[in-house]
């Protein structure tokens, strides 16, 4: 397993833990960084699988457009809306639960997806 898709699920691990504590202690930037570096890591693990150098991609938006033309599955993880409203977004101070919610599982999307095409266990 190649180190992008083992720091992606330690980051995911990481923001799992930060948003299973009580709604009101719930850190959302500390989710949603989290959820991002997770999804930059699963997208750069997938990416060098397949002979590609995710060096020469400047966003997540320009990964998951690759990812997308090799494989079809990765439009079950719609990471368009991430790309558009997370990453543009100062999450610091951002208290819609379900929003910060949305942000986990877009990586957990990830996750799963990677998991049922076998690259990771």
């Amino acid at each position: 397993m190649s180190n992008y898709f083992s720091n992606a699920i330690a980051k995911l691990k990481e923001a799992n833990e930060a948003l299973n504590k009580p709604e009101e202690d719930v850190v959302s930037f500390l989710v949603c960084q989290k959820s991002q570096h997770a999804i930059e890591n699963y997208l750069q693990g997938y990416l060098l699988n397949n002979g590609i150098d995710p060096s020469k991609f400047d966003s997540i938006e320009e990964m998951y457009k690759e990812c997308l033309k090799l494989n079809r599955e990765f439009e079950k993880v719609d990471l368009n809306s991430f790309t558009r409203d997370y990453i543009e977004t100062d999450m610091t101070y951002y208290h819609d639960f379900s929003v910060i919610r949305n942000c986990y599982e877009l990586a957990e999307g990830l996750d799963k997806l990677l998991r049922n095409e076998k690259l990771i266990a």
